[in-house]
C-alpha cells in the first residue's frame, strides 16, 4: 500500500506570505522528523506556481524557484500537477523530493492508453478526495535533516528516478474534464534538454539502487488511527514506481501481526492488545470481490463479509465480536495488480457501483474491511476490462492559414475510447449565421481546405469523430474569418488636443472596410522648414496617437494611411497643426516712479526677456498689505507696463509683484517690491457718549479711538464744550485717556461736546456734536384738580401740568379716597384728566394730583372734596329663608307689636304660619344711596307682586304646599325703584302627616306593648316618616317616650292594675303633624313570684319552699304537684303552709316535685304564678347508697334544680373556646419547632 498523508492544512506554511495552495502545485520534498516539516516546492524553468495568501490574494511564482512550505505531520501532501506533467518522488541522503517533469511523447496510434486518469479537483484549494477514517501507515523514513538547507536543489541529491507513461498528444480541456485524460503540452527545447539530463542521471544511479527499493528504509508498520484517511496518490493516472514498491512492501507488512504497532486513542504509539489483534485478523479474512454488469464507464462490485476462523475444538471465537458494524473501502488500480490504488467507495454496504471509469481500460479492484478504527489486509485483487465506446468530443478546428476566398482548417484527434477513429465529420453554416450546419468534409484526414469563400466574411465550423462504436458529440462552434481587400484611403487626421511639445491626433476607420478585417495605420509627419519630408511617427491599430518631443509654436503637417494583409492604402489628405507656445518668463522687478503718497504710489516694470514664442497679451499686478505676504489682491490687469496703486492706507507697508500672460500661459512671478506709505493725522472720532446719568452740575463722558489712525498710533485726545445759547466752545480736557469728567455745568441745561484725536502728524478733525442735558429737578406742585359729576356713580377729574423744571412731565398720579387721610392711587399716566367710575351715590370723596419726571416726584396738590348726588337704592344682595323656629319667634314678635299697637283692642290668638303654606324670608337692607328706602317689592313670578314697608322680614302666606317659588326683591326710595336682586328659589314643605291609630298588642302587670301604623316593627332611621309617642305623667303633662321610625314600642316599669294615657304624632320633612286622640290602657294584676325547693329528705321526704310576702294585701297560697315515673303531675297539696311531708314513697321509683304560688285577689279570680324548677328524688337501693346519706341525695336533687344556674353564659363559652384554640396553637408551634426546623 502506498505511503500517503492528508493534504496540507490552511495556515501551516513556513512563510506567512504563502498560506495555502491555490492551484495544483508540483510535488514537494520533506525534511525533518518533527510534527511540522519543511517542504520545498521546486518550480521548473518556464513554469508557474500559484498560491493563495492569507489576505485572499493570489500570488504567482515563476520558475526556476524553490518555495518553502510547512507540513503538519512530516508527510508529503497529495499535490496535483498541471496537465501534461507528472510527479516523481526521489530520495537522497535522507531527503525526499517530488519533482514535476514534462511527459515524454509516446504514440499509441491504434490502441488505447492503459492509463486511467482521475478527474481534476473541482477547485484548486479543495482536496480531490473525501477523507475517510482508515488504517494509515506511517512514513517509511524518519528524516533528520536536509543537507545544504532548504534551498539546495542540485541534482546530486536525486537517488533514483522511475520513468512514467506519458501521452504523446495534447488533449483539449473538455476531454480532460469528461474522461480524466490530461491535455498534451508542447515542450520547448530547453525543457527537453533538462528532461534528457535528468534521465541520464537517474539511469546512472539505478545500478546501485537495489532494484527500485529505497535504501536503509525500515519496514513499515500499520497504525491504528481514526483521523487520517486512507488515500492513494494517483496524479492524473500516473504514479511513481518507487512509491508502488513501498506500497507493496507496506501491504505485505500488514499481514504479519507479530510486529504490529499502532496508536492508541490518545495518539501515542503502542502495542495492540490481544482483542485488537484478533479483530484485525478477522478483518483480514475478507474474500476477493466479484465484478458484474461491466459497462464502458461503470461496473458493479460485490463482496462478502469477513468470516471468523474456527478454533481447534470446532467452536467459533465469539469473545472478540466487534461492537460496531463493518465498513468497507473499495479501491481500484489501472496500472497493474501491484500498482497504485484509488479509493472509489467507503461504506457499510456489500456492493458498490464504480462510476467515472475509462472505456477499454484494464482495472484491478480489491476490498478492505474496517472496524473500530482498525483496518484489515486488502483482499485479493480482481481484474476486469471496461467496454469500448464512441470517441470523446474533439477540440474545435483552428485556422492554419487563409486568403480572401479560402480557409485551411486543422484539428487534432480526440481520445478514441478503445476503438480507432475512422473518419471526421466537419460541418459549417456556409456563412449564413442561421445556426443551421451542413456537411463540409467527411474523411480520415486532420485538415481540410475550404474554397470559394467571400472576402472578409465569418464562417462557423464544428467537428465530430467516428469509430466502430459510434459518433462522438460535436465540438464547440468556432468562428473563422476570411481576408479582405486593400482598404481605402482614410480621412485626414483630426487634432484632439495640443500641447507645447506634443500633439494628440485621431482618425477614423475607412468606411468600406468590414469590422472583422484587421486594419493597421501609419501616421506620417513633416516639420515645417526641416526639409526632410514626411516621416512615419506611428504604426499600429489604434485610432489615436500622441506625438511628443515637438518644438513650441511650430507648424507640423500630418497624413495617415491604412493597410491590412492585402496591402497599403494611399495616404489621406495633408493637414497642418501648430503646437502651443510655452509660457513666458517672469517680468523684471517693478520700481517706484515719483513720490509715495499716503494713499497711492506709481510703479513700473520691464517686459520678460523670453516671451515663450508668443506676444505678451497682458500684465497682472498683485498687492499685499503687510510684510507677511499671506494674502494677495489683484489690482491691475492690462497691456500697460506701469500702474498707480490707489486706495492705500497711510503709514502702512505694502508688497507688490507682477506676472504676465500670453497664449502659452502664465509666467512666473516677478520679484517683490516693498513700499511704505507716510502717516497722516487721525480721522474723525465718534462723538463721545454719556456714562451713567448726568448730574446737575457734572457729566461723565467716554469715547473710543478713531477708526482711522492715519498710519500712526493716537497719542492725545481733546474735548471741547459749547453752551446752549452761544456757539463759542472751550476745551475742557486734553490727554491720552478715553474718558473724562466735565464739571461746572448748570442743572437742567443742554450742552454740546465734540472730540478730536492727535498722532505724530497732528490733530485730526472734530467729531460730530453730542448734546447732553444736565440733571433736571422735580416738577413743581400741581394746582388743585377740578371735579365734574356726570352721574351719581361717575366723576370726571381734570388738572393742569405744572412747570417741569428741566425735564418734561412724564406721568401724573391721581389719588382718590373716601377720607382725606386714606386716599389711594387710582390713576398713573400722561393724561390731564381721568374718569372715576363705580362710585357710590350721595358719598363724599377726596382727590389730589402729583406730577412726575425723570428727576423725581413733585409734591401733591391740595385735596379737593367731591360729593356724588343721590340715586335709587342698590340691589338687595342677600336673601335668607326663615327656619321654623325663627318663624315661631317671628309670630311672637308680630303678636307683641300688635299688642302694643292695639292695647285697647280685644286680644286674639296669634296667627299660625304653616311651613306648607307660608314662606318666611329675610334680607339684608341695601344701600339707600342718599335717599331713605320707603318700601320693598317682592316678585313671586306669576303671582301678584307684594309691596311691603321698609322692613327686612316678611311671611308670604296662602301658598301651595310642596311648590317651588322664584323670589326676587326690589328696594324703592323717593328717587325711584332700584334693580331687582338675584332670583332666590324657595319651596314650601308638604303637608304634615296625620297621626296613626294606637293599639295595645301585649300587656303584663309591668309592661305594655303598643303598636301603630302599618309597617315593620323595626325600621331604618332613614325612613322619611317618623313618629313621636307621648305618655301623660302624674302632673297631667305629656312626656315623650319614643321618637323614631319604628311602629312598635314597649313601655316598661309600670304599676300593676293602673291606667295610663298615651297619644302619638307623625312627622316628616314637611313638619310635625297633629297629635292623635288620647288612648288609655290599664295594666293587669301581677302573679306571685316563683318559689324554690330548699331541702329534700329521703323515703318519707319533706318538701319545703320559700315563703312569699302578701301582694298588696292579697294572701298567698301554694300548690305542690308530684309526678311518679313518667306519669302526669298531680296536685299533692294546696294551702298557705311553706312545707309538706310526703309519705308512702316506693323505693324503686323516681319522684319529681314542683311548686307554684297562687294570689287570691279580692275582686278578681286567682292568679297562678309560674312553677318552680323540677326537683327529682331517687331513693337509695343498697347500704352503700344509704351510707352516702343525704349527701348523695342532696347532690342528685340539686342536679336539676341548679342546672339553669350552672349553665355557662355566652362570654364564658367564647373564653373557653379561645383558651382551647390557644393551647392547640402552642402545641402545633412546638411540633413545628422541634420536628421541622431542627
Amino acid at each position: 500500500m502506498a505511503d500517503h498523508t492528508p493534504p496540507l492544512e490552511s495556515g501551516q506554511l513556513l512563510s506567512s506570505e504563502l498560506p495555502l495552495l491555490a492551484s495544483p502545485p508540483p510535488q514537494a520534498m520533506v525534511n525533518g522528523e518533527g510534527p511540522q516539516q519543511v517542504i520545498l516546492v521546486q518550480v521548473n524553468p518556464g513554469e508557474a506556481f500559484t498560491i493563495r495568501r492569507e489576505d485572499g490574494q493570489f500570488q504567482c511564482i515563476t520558475g526556476p524557484a524553490q518555495v518553502p512550505m510547512m507540513s503538519p505531520n512530516g508527510s508529503v501532501p497529495p499535490i496535483y500537477v498541471p496537465p501534461g506533467y507528472v510527479s516523481q518522488i526521489i530520495e537522497e541522503n535522507g531527503v525526499r523530493r517530488v519533482l514535476v517533469l514534462p511527459q515524454q511523447p509516446e504514440f499509441h496510434p491504434g490502441g488505447h492508453s492503459p492509463l486511467h486518469h482521475p478527474p481534476p479537483p473541482p477547485h484548486a484549494h479543495l482536496p480531490a478526495f473525501i477523507p475517510h477514517p482508515a488504517m494509515m501507515p506511517p512514513p517509511p523514513h524518519l528524516y533528520t535533516g536536509m543537507p545544504g538547507g532548504v534551498g539546495d536543489m542540485s541534482s546530486q541529491y536525486i537517488s533514483q528516478y522511475h520513468p512514467a507513461h506519458i501521452y504523446s498528444e495534447q488533449v483539449s480541456a473538455d476531454s480532460h474534464s469528461q474522461h480524466g485524460r490530461p491535455a498534451f503540452v508542447h515542450r520547448d527545447d530547453r525543457t527537453c534538454k533538462t528532461y534528457e539530463r535528468l534521465q541520464k542521471k537517474l539511469k546512472d544511479r539505478q545500478g546501485g539502487g537495489g532494484g527500485g527499493q529505497v535504501k536503509d528504509s525500515p519496514p513499515s508498520s500499520p497504525q491504528k488511527t481514526c483521523s487520517s484517511p486512507m488515500t492513494v496518490d494517483i496524479h492524473n493516472g500516473v504514479g511513481g514506481k518507487g512509491l508502488e514498491a513501498e506500497q507493496g512492501q507496506l501491504g505485505h507488512a500488514v499481514a504479519g501481526p507479530d510486529k504490529q504497532t499502532g496508536r492508541g486513542k490518545n495518539g501515542e504509539p503502542g502495542e495492540l492488545d490481544a482483542e485488537a489483534q484478533a479483530l484485525q485478523a478477522l478483518l483480514s479474512t475478507i474474500s476477493k470481490p466479484a465484478v458484474s454488469d461491466i459497462q464502458a464507464r461503470e461496473a458493479v462490485v460485490t463482496w462478502s463479509a469477513p468470516t471468523r476462523p474456527e478454533s481447534e475444538n470446532g467452536s467459533a471465537e465469539d469473545d472478540c465480536s466487534p461492537q460496531e458494524p463493518f465498513s468497507y473501502e473499495v479501491s481500484i488500480s489501472f496500472s497493474g495488480k501491484d500498482g497504485k490504488y484509488k479509493s472509489m467507495y467507503c461504506g457499510e454496504e456489500l456492493s458498490a457501483t464504480l462510476e467515472d471509469l475509462r472505456p477499454a481500460t484494464d482495472y484491478h479492484v480489491r476490498v478492505q474491511a474496517m472496524c473500530n478504527c482498525l483496518q484489515g489486509s486488502p483482499s485479493e485483487a480482481v481484474s476486469f476490462t471496461t467496454l469500448s465506446c464512441e470517441p470523446d468530443p474533439p477540440n474545435p478546428p483552428r485556422k492554419a492559414s487563409g486568403t480572401k476566398n479560402t480557409l485551411v482548417l486543422q484539428w487534432k484527434a480526440p481520445c478514441d475510447n478503445g476503438s480507432k477513429i475512422q473518419n471526421y465529420h466537419l460541418q459549417w453554416d456556409e456563412g449564413k449565421g442561421t445556426g443551421i450546419y451542413e456537411q463540409c468534409y467527411y474523411g480520415p484526414q486532420k485538415q481540410y481546405r475550404v474554397t470559394k469563400l467571400s472576402p472578409a466574411s465569418r464562417y462557423s465550423f464544428r467537428l465530430s469523430a467516428k469509430n466502430d462504436m459510434g459518433v462522438s458529440e460535436f465540438s464547440e462552434v468556432v468562428d473563422l474569418f476570411t481576408s479582405c481587400s486593400v482598404p481605402l484611403p482614410p480621412f485626414p487626421p483630426e487634432l484632439e488636443m495640443a500641447g507645447v511639445t506634443w500633439l494628440c491626433l485621431k482618425w477614423q476607420r475607412p468606411t468600406s472596410s468590414p469590422k472583422e478585417d484587421d486594419i493597421f495605420y501609419i501616421l506620417e509627419m513633416e516639420e515645417e522648414g526641416s526639409g526632410y519630408g514626411f516621416q512615419p511617427s506611428y504604426d499600429g491599430d489604434e485610432l489615436s496617437c500622441t506625438i511628443r518631443n515637438l518644438h513650441r509654436s511650430t507648424k507640423y503637417k500630418f497624413r495617415v494611411a491604412a493597410y491590412n494583409s492585402e496591402g497599403k492604402s494611399n495616404p489621406s489628405q495633408v493637414v497642418e497643426f501648430i503646437t502651443n507656445p510655452d509660457r513666458p518668463g517672469s517680468p523684471c522687478r517693478p520700481v517706484i516712479r515719483g513720490r509715495v503718497l499716503p494713499n497711492s504710489f506709481k510703479m513700473a516694470w520691464e517686459p520678460p526677456k523670453d516671451n515663450g514664442g508668443a506676444e505678451v497679451t497682458k500684465y497682472v499686478v498683485e498687492l499685499s498689505e503687510g510684510l507677511s505676504g499671506l494674502s494677495w489682491e489683484l489690482v491691475y490687469s492690462g497691456p500697460a507696463m506701469e500702474h498707480v496703486c490707489e486706495g492705500l492706507k497711510p503709514g502702512c507697508s505694502y508688497q507688490t509683484r507682477v506676472y504676465c500672460m500670453s497664449e502659452g500661459g502664465q509666467s512666473p512671478l516677478s520679484e517683490t517690491l516693498q513700499v511704505q506709505t507716510p502717516a497722516v493725522p487721525p480721522g474723525p472720532c465718534q462723538p463721545p457718549r454719556l456714562v451713567g446719568k448726568p448730574k446737575a452740575r457734572e457729566v461723565q463722558l467716554r469715547w473710543g479711538p478713531p477708526q482711522i489712525d492715519g498710519g500712526s498710533p493716537v497719542s492725545c485726545y481733546s474735548v471741547e464744550v459749547s453752551g446752549p445759547q452761544s456757539e463759542e466752545s472751550r476745551e475742557v480736557y486734553q490727554g491720552p485717556d478715553l474718558d473724562c469728567s466735565v464739571g461746572g455745568l448748570l442743572p437742567g441745561k443742554t450742552y454740546g461736546f465734540r472730540l478730536k484725536a492727535a498722532n505724530k502728524a497732528g490733530f485730526g478733525p472734530l467729531s460730530e456734536r453730542f448734546e447732553v442735558t444736565t440733571g433736571p429737578g422735580a416738577p413743581e406742585q400741581c394746582k388743585a384738580p377740578s371735579t365734574t359729576c356726570k352721574s351719581p356713580s361717575c366723576v370726571v377729574v381734570s388738572w393742569e401740568a405744572p412747570p417741569c423744571n428741566g425735564a418734561p412731565v412724564t406721568e401724573f398720579r391721581l389719588e382718590w379716597g373716601a377720607a382725606e387721610g386714606s386716599m389711594q392711587l387710582c390713576y398713573s399716566g400722561p393724561g390731564l384728566s381721568h374718569e372715576m367710575k363705580g362710585l357710590l351715590p350721595a358719598t363724599n370723596y377726596f382727590c389730589r394730583t402729583q406730577a412726575v419726571n425723570v428727576a423725581g416726584v413733585g409734591p401733591f396738590s391740595e385735596a379737593v372734596l367731591c360729593q356724588t348726588p343721590c340715586s335709587v337704592p342698590a340691589a338687595v344682595s342677600n336673601i335668607y329663608a326663615l327656619k321654623e323656629s325663627e318663624l315661631q319667634r317671628y309670630e311672637a314678635s308680630v303678636d307683641a307689636d300688635e299688642d302694643e299697637e292695639d292695647e285697647d283692642c280685644v286680644s286674639r290668638p296669634p296667627p299660625f304660619y304653616s311651613p306648607s303654606t307660608c314662606l318666611g324670608i329675610c334680607w339684608d337692607p341695601p344701600c339707600d344711596h342718599g335717599s331713605e328706602i320707603t318700601s320693598y317689592l317682592i316678585d313671586l313670578g306669576e303671582r301678584q307682586p307684594i309691596v311691603i314697608g321698609p322692613v327686612t322680614k316678611h311671611i308670604i302666606q296662602h301658598l301651595q304646599p310642596d311648590t317651588s317659588y322664584r323670589i326676587r326683591i326690589q328696594a324703592l326710595n323717593s328717587l325711584g325703584a332700584g334693580p331687582f336682586s338675584h332670583t332666590f328659589k324657595l319651596k314650601t314643605k308638604p303637608l304634615p302627616p296625620p297621626p296613626p291609630r294606637l293599639e295595645c298588642t301585649a300587656f303584663s302587670h309591668q309592661t305594655l306593648r303598643l303598636k301603630w301604623g302599618d309597617g315593620p316593627a323595626k325600621a331604618a332611621t332613614s325612613d322619611a316618616l317618623q313618629y313621636q309617642l307621648q305618655m301623660e305623667d302624674k302632673n297631667g303633662r305629656f312626656i315623650s317616650l319614643y321618637k323614631g321610625p319604628c311602629h312598635t314600642h314597649k313601655v316598661q316599669r309600670l304599676n300593676e292594675s293602673t291606667s295610663y294615657t298615651f297619644r302619638i304624632q307623625a312627622f316628616n320633612e314637611a313638619g310635625e303633624g297633629p297629635f292623635s286622640n288620647v288612648y288609655t290602657f290599664t295594666t293587669p294584676r301581677s302573679p306571685p313570684a316563683p318559689v324554690k325547693v330548699e331541702r329534700l329528705e329521703d323515703n318519707s321526704c319533706e318538701v319545703t319552699w320559700e315563703a312569699l310576702q302578701p301582694m298588696k294585701g292579697d294572701p298567698i297560697l301554694y300548690a305542690l304537684q308530684c309526678m311518679m315515673g313518667n306519669s302526669e303531675f298531680k296536685q299533692a297539696y294546696k294551702g298557705s303552709a311553706t312545707s309538706f311531708h310526703v309519705q308512702n314513697l316506693q323505693p324503686s321509683s323516681d319522684y319529681r316535685f314542683r311548686v307554684c304560688a297562687i294570689r287570691q285577689c279580692q275582686d278578681a279570680p286567682e292568679l297562678s304564678g309560674p312553677y318552680s324548677p323540677t326537683v327529682t328524688l331517687t331513693p337509695q337501693r343498697n347500704e352503700l347508697a344509704l351510707s352516702g346519706g343525704a349527701a348523695g341525695s342532696g347532690s342528685r336533687a340539686s342536679t336539676e334544680s341548679n342546672r339553669a344556674r350552672r349553665s355557662l353564659t355566652d362570654e364564658q363559652c367564647a373564653f373557653l373556646l379561645l383558651m382551647v384554640f390557644a393551647v392547640i396553637a402552642i402545641l402545633i408551634a412546638f411540633v413545628i419547632q422541634y420536628f421541622v426546623i431542627k
